[in-house]
C-alpha cells in the first residue's frame, strides 16, 4: 500500500462534503475518483497534497514516497519559454552531466590515489546518469510536448502568453518528465485533442508509479485505470475494474438496493393492514398479536429510498415534424483564416436519421463547420444546402445563443412566449434550476449551468437536426449518459463535434475524421474508426497521389475542368463507406447462427418461465380465494356472536336456564372457531 485516506471528513460551512471517507491505493495501481458534480472530488485531492486541511481523518503516505499533483486550473507568469519550463524539471541531471564532463577533464591530468577516487566517483556518477535515463533527457522534453500537442514552432514561446488550456498542458508535461511515486491528476483531458488524449493513455498506462484520476473521461477512464473509488453523498465506495465495470457493477447494486427498498415497503404496508384488521376483529389475542406486530415494526430498521441515476435531470428530445431524407448537402466547402487555410473542397451529406460525430485534433475547423452550416460564418467558397421540412436545433460550446444579461425565466419565456410560467418552471427544474434559481443572470451561471440551459432550449426548440458543439463539455458523467440516452432515442437527425470518445461511442452512427485539410468517413462508432483509421488514411493518400499525378496530366493537356482534389467524405470513399467484404459476409452468418440458437433457447425459457408464472398466478388465486372465504366466515360468526350477546341481555332469555345453557354453550363453540380462523386468516394474509 502505498497511499491510505482514513476517515476523511471535511464541510464547507453547514454542508457535510466529505463523510469518513476510506480507502488505500497499492503501489503501481492506477485509480479514479469519480462521482456528479460537486461530489468532493477535487477537494479530496487537494487534502491528499495538502492544500486543504481536512476536519477529519488522516492521510497516510509511504515512506520515502514522491508526489506530483495537476490542479484542474494553472496561472503560470514565467517568462521562460516552454521547452525550458520542462527543461528546468532535468536541471539535476543537467548538473551532473556537467559533473561528468568536469570529472572527465580533471582525469586526464590527475593519478595516484586522487586519481582512483575521481574514478570511482566518475563510475558511480555514470550509473546514476543511465538510472536517470540521462542520455535521452532531449527526445524526453520533446517527446513529451509534441505528444500533448506542442508542434517545435512553439517550443521557444514564452509561458506568459499562453492560453489557459494551454498553460495547463505545460504544468502536465513538467509533471509527467519529474515521475514522482504518485500522481495524481484533477480533469488531465481538459484542452487536450484525441491524439493527445490517447498519447496521455498511453503514457500513464506504461507509467512505472502511481496514479490517481479525477475525469469526467471515460473511454480514457477505461483504458488507464483499474479500480474506482465513487464518491456519493459523501460517502466513498471502491470498485475494481475500469468504468464499465464499475457501471455494471453499479447497476447490479443500485438495482439490489432498490428492491430491498421496495420489498421492505411493501412489507410495511402489509403488517399495517394486518394490524389493522387484527384490531377490528377487537379480541384481547387480536389486539395483542396487533401490539406485538407494532413492536416489531417500531424496531425494523427502515432502508432508505435509493437515489435514481437518472432522476438529476431529464431531457426528451423529439421533432415537431419529419424532414425529407436528405437532410443536409454540403458542396466544394472551403475556408481560411488569416491567410492560414482550414480546409478546402470539403464535401459530405447528412440523410435523415444518421447521428454524425466530426472529430479532429484542435484548430482543423471543426467548429467552424458547424458555425457555416448555421449562417454564423461564411464560407470562402462552396455550397450549403438544407433539405425539405429541416427545422435546426443549434448547441454551441460557448453558448452565444444566450442572452447574458437575461435571467433564466425569460430566457426561456422570451423564446418561447407561449409557455406558461408553470411550464417554464418545470422545464427548468428538469435541468436542476428550482426556486430562485430561475432568477439568476446567464452571465453569473458557471458552465455547466449554462450548458444545462441550452439544453433546456434545445429540448423545446423540437427541432428535427440537431447541431451540436461539444455538448457534454461541463456535464458530469450521470448527465452525460442522460444525455446520451436522449440522443439515442431521439428520431431526427444529428451532427455533433466532441472530443468525448465515450459519448461518440454510444451515440455515433458515422465519424467524418477532419484530417490532412479533408473528411475521411468511416460507418461505425468510434471502436470502428480506430480499427479502420490506418486502412482509410493509406487509402486516402494513395487516392491523393493519384488525383495528383492526374491533375499534373490533365493541366499538361490544357484541362480546365473542376478541381481534382480528392476527398474522402460520404459516396467518395467505397471501403469507408461500406466496410463490408467476405470477412464481414461470414461474420454476419455465423452471426445469424447464433442469434438463431440464442432465439431458439429464448423460446424454450420462455416457455418454461409462462409455465411457472401460470401456477405461481393459480397458487396465489387459492390463496386468496380461501383468504375471502375465510373473512366471509369470520364476519358471519362474529354476527351471530352479536346476536348472543343481545339475547343474554333480554330478560326472557336469561331466566329461562336451559335456553341460557343452549346460548352459553354456542358462544363458547363460536370463539373457538373464531380463534382457529383468527389465526388461519393471519397465517393466509402472510
Amino acid at each position: 500500500m502505498i497511499l491510505s485516506c482514513s476517515n476523511i471528513s471535511k464541510a464547507f460551512g453547514t454542508e457535510e462534503i466529505l463523510k469518513h471517507v476510506s480507502f488505500h491505493v497499492e503501489d503501481h495501481e492506477k485509480a479514479a475518483i469519480v462521482g456528479i458534480n460537486g461530489a468532493g472530488k477535487s477537494t479530496l485531492l487537494k487534502i491528499i497534497v495538502g492544500e486543504l486541511a481536512a476536519d477529519e481523518g488522516s492521510v497516510t503516505i509511504a515512506k520515502g514516497k514522491t508526489l506530483g499533483y495537476l490542479a484542474q486550473h494553472q496561472d503560470l507568469h514565467s517568462q521562460t519559454t516552454i521547452y525550458d519550463s520542462l527543461l528546468e524539471v532535468k536541471r539535476p541531471i543537467l548538473e551532473m552531466e556537467q559533473q561528468i564532463r568536469t570529472l572527465e577533464l580533471q582525469m586526464k591530468h590527475a593519478e595516484g590515489e586522487k586519481l582512483e577516487t575521481m574514478l570511482n566517483t566518475y563510475s558511480r556518477l555514470n550509473h546514476e546518469f543511465e538510472l536517470l535515463n540521462g542520455y535521452a533527457w532531449q527526445s524526453e522534453i520533446t517527446g513529451v510536448l509534441k505528444g500533448l500537442g506542442f508542434v517545435e514552432e512553439e517550443f521557444s514561446k514564452p509561458v506568459s502568453e499562453l492560453s489557459g488550456g494551454q498553460k495547463t498542458r505545460v504544468s502536465l508535461g513538467k509533471l509527467l518528465l519529474s515521475k514522482p511515486d504518485i500522481i495524481l491528476l484533477d480533469e488531465p483531458t481538459n484542452h487536450l485533442d484525441m491524439e493527445s488524449i490517447a498519447w496521455l493513455e498511453t503514457y500513464l498506462m506504461n507509467y512505472a508509479g502511481t496514479v490517481i484520476i479525477v475525469a469526467h473521461d471515460r473511454y480514457f477512464l477505461d483504458r488507464v485505470v483499474t479500480k474506482i473509488v465513487e464518491l456519493d453523498s459523501g460517502i466513498a465506495t471502491s470498485f475494481q475494474g475500469n468504468y464499465t465495470a464499475y457501471s455494471e457493477k453499479k447497476a447490479i447494486i443500485r438495482a439490489g438496493v432498490l428492491k430491498a427498498y421496495l420489498n421492505q415497503q411493501q412489507e410495511i404496508r402489509h403488517q399495517e393492514e394486518v394490524i389493522t384488521k387484527l384490531k377490528s376483529f377487537n379480541r384481547e389475542k387480536s389486539i395483542k398479536r396487533a401490539e406485538s406486530r407494532e413492536k416489531m415494526l417500531s424496531k425494523m430498521d427502515l432502508l432508505e429510498k435509493p437515489t435514481e441515476i437518472n432522476d438529476a435531470m431529464h431531457i426528451t428530445l423529439e421533432p415537431c415534424v419529419t424532414s425529407g431524407n436528405d437532410v443536409l448537402s454540403v458542396r466544394e466547402l472551403a475556408k481560411s483564416f488569416d491567410g492560414m487555410t482550414l480546409f478546402t473542397n470539403l464535401n459530405f451529406e447528412v440523410k435523415r436519421g444518421e447521428r454524425i460525430a466530426i472529430i479532429g485534433n484542435n484548430g482543423t475547423g471543426k467548429t467552424t463547420i458547424l458555425k457555416m452550416i448555421n449562417g454564423l460564418l461564411t464560407p470562402d467558397n462552396g455550397e450549403i444546402r438544407l433539405g425539405s421540412k429541416v427545422h435546426i436545433g443549434y448547441y454551441d460550446q460557448e453558448h452565444q445563443v444566450l442572452h447574458m444579461d437575461k435571467t433564466l425565466f425569460d430566457e426561456l419565456q422570451d423564446t418561447y412566449p407561449d409557455m406558461n410560467n408553470t411550464q417554464i418552471r418545470n422545464v427548468l427544474a428538469a435541468f436542476l434550476f428550482t426556486g430562485d434559481d430561475v432568477f439568476k443572470r446567464i452571465r453569473d451561471l458557471s458552465g455547466g449551468e449554462r450548458g444545462r440551459v441550452s439544453l433546456a432550449k434545445l429540448m423545446l426548440s423540437e427541432a428535427n437536426f440537431l447541431i451540436l458543439d461539444e455538448p457534454t463539455n461541463h456535464l458530469d458523467i450521470a448527465s452525460k449518459e442522460i444525455l446520451e440516452n436522449a440522443l439515442v432515442h431521439y428520431t431526427g437527425t444529428v451532427l455533433y463535434v466532441s472530443h468525448d470518445r465515450y459519448f461518440i461511442n454510444k451515440t455515433a452512427t458515422r465519424i467524418l475524421d477532419l484530417t490532412m485539410g479533408t473528411l475521411i468517413n468511416y460507418i461505425g462508432n468510434y471502436d470502428y474508426y480506430l480499427e479502420k483509421k490506418e486502412t482509410q488514411e493509406k487509402a486516402y493518400l494513395a487516392s491523393a497521389a493519384q488525383a495528383a499525378s492526374r491533375s499534373a496530366k490533365s493541366s499538361g493537356a490544357g484541362n480546365t475542368g473542376t478541381s481534382s482534389h480528392p476527398t474522402a467524405a460520404a459516396g467518395a470513399n467505397p471501403t469507408a463507406l461500406s466496410g463490408n467484404g467476405t470477412g464481414t459476409s461470414a461474420a454476419s452468418s455465423a452471426s445469424a447462427v447464433t442469434a438463431a440458437v440464442q432465439a431458439a433457447a429464448s423460446a424454450s425459457s420462455g416457455k418454461l418461465d409462462w409455465k411457472q408464472q401460470k401456477e405461481e398466478q393459480t397458487r396465489l388465486r387459492k390463496k386468496q380465494n380461501e383468504l375471502k372465504r375465510v373473512e366471509e366466515e369470520i364476519h358471519t360468526l362474529e354476527t351471530r356472536d352479536q346476536e348472543i350477546d343481545a339475547l343474554l341481555c333480554d330478560e326472557t332469555v336469561f331466566s329461562d336456564v336451559p335456553r341460557l345453557m343452549e346460548l352459553n354453550k354456542e358462544k363458547e363453540e363460536l370463539n373457538a372457531k373464531l380463534e382457529g380462523l383468527y389465526e388461519k386468516w393471519e397465517e393466509l394474509a402472510e
